[in-house]
């Protein structure tokens, strides 16, 4: 299953994106991320980590496209058996936008989640 949100700009663009970039501020404004455990501070291809979530929940990443000029990027998240395929974008008005890509019984609880995170990604 595939699907999409996207959240209203409030922040200018390259503030949403650096927000973005900067791997450990994602916690700042993903409130499913208690943590993050990066092999790099910023985005960029190849980098792995761990993002912490509630109840102790661990998710291994890899970051497989990272494109600065356009404000694009995407990523691979496993936990288990669980893969979730997760694209980003950030537009020139600072709107946000994400499509992910899983099991329907993990995308469909996931999204309103990820909605939330983006409107605080793009807060002033």
């Amino acid at each position: 299953m595939e699907v999409s949100t996207r959240a209203p700009g409030r922040a200018p663009a390259e503030v949403v994106w650096e927000r973005y970039a900067h791997i450990h501020r994602w916690p700042e404004w993903a409130p499913q991320i208690t943590g993050v455990e990066p092999s790099a501070p910023r985005l960029a291809p190849g980098v792995t980590g761990r993002v912490r979530g509630p109840l102790g929940v661990r998710v291994r990443f890899t970051v497989t496209e990272v494109d600065d000029a356009a404000r694009t990027w995407a990523w691979l998240a496993r936990v288990g058996p669980l893969r979730l395929a997760l694209r980003h974008g950030v537009e020139p008005d600072g709107s946000t936008w994400l499509t992910v890509r899983g099991p329907a019984p993990v995308v469909l609880p996931y999204l309103p989640v990820a909605h939330i995170a983006l409107r605080c990604l793009t807060r002033p």
